[in-house]
């Protein structure tokens, strides 16, 4: 096999590029350039960049793995008639992931069945694919694991998994009030997380409301205060995406 100069170089780069995303020396793709044919050359960059590619499939699966999705949802097939995005930010931008690089949180505020946490999964899932570490979680269930985790003295296992990842969702943020210790525990990942990575609440709960939530209008204002400083607020409003799908109650989510 006959290659141009310019052919052999740029075979000998991509080569390289391989060699070198797989941690191979210099000195060792140095040699193996020098002394191999150009068939050699082409079937050991094939196998090289097969390797990067199974590496990389398996990075991706693992990381959707350990963000825990209680199921699998996408951007595809979402309508996004009632969204209401801030000004001079819009869909395109949240879907961009942009916001998890600047640490930024997003408030997706909304009644039940309007689309929330259907949204937070699949931004999950479009993370993880980018090879961004995810961690989903019910906050209720996040709030007792805490509590069972500082009683058992496993605390910092629980938030040393929370602080690997770079996107937090915390989703039904709100619906199940916490007593005051569970509120505490819940001010410590967020303050923690704070300019770190970005969080993704769900919620029904209007931030002049979430005192109540957390039984402590001092420490929720502490909170508010942080996910505001660099937090976006998307409404999701129209009808629920539920009832109108149901089973039930038919198509349109009137009565059969």
């Amino acid at each position: 096999m006959s290659l141009s100069s310019a052919e052999r170089d740029a075979v000998f780069a991509a080569t390289r590029a391989a060699a070198r995303a797989l941690y191979i020396s210099n000195d060792v793709i140095d040699q193996f350039l020098e002394t191999s044919t150009p068939t050699q050359i082409a079937g050991c960059r094939a196998m090289l960049e097969a390797e990067i590619a199974h590496r990389d499939a398996s990075r991706r699966a693992r990381l959707l793995r350990q963000a825990r999705l209680p199921v699998h949802q996408s951007v595809e097939d979402f309508d996004w008639t009632h969204v209401r995005f801030p000004d001079g930010w819009g869909r395109d931008d949240m879907l961009s992931l942009a916001f998890v690089g600047s640490c930024e949180n997003l408030v997706f505020f909304g009644q039940t069945g309007r689309g929330k946490s259907h949204m937070a999964i699949a931004l999950s899932m479009r993370a993880a694919a980018a090879g961004i570490p995810v961690r989903f979680w019910q906050t209720a269930q996040l709030v007792l694991e805490l509590g069972n985790a500082k009683r058992d003295g496993t605390l910092a296992k629980v938030l040393g998994d929370i602080s690997r990842s770079r996107l937090l969702v915390l989703d039904e943020f709100g619906y199940v009030p916490f007593d005051v210790d569970g509120a505490r525990l819940l001010y410590q990942v967020i303050s923690e997380s704070y300019e770190r990575r970005a969080i993704i609440f769900t919620t029904n709960i209007e931030f002049s409301k979430w005192g109540t939530v957390f039984a402590d209008d001092k420490l929720a204002q502490a909170i508010v205060d942080r996910v505001v400083h660099h937090g976006r607020l998307v409404e999701f409003a129209g009808p629920s995406h539920r009832l109108e799908n149901s089973l039930m109650l038919g198509k349109g989510g009137a009565v059969a």
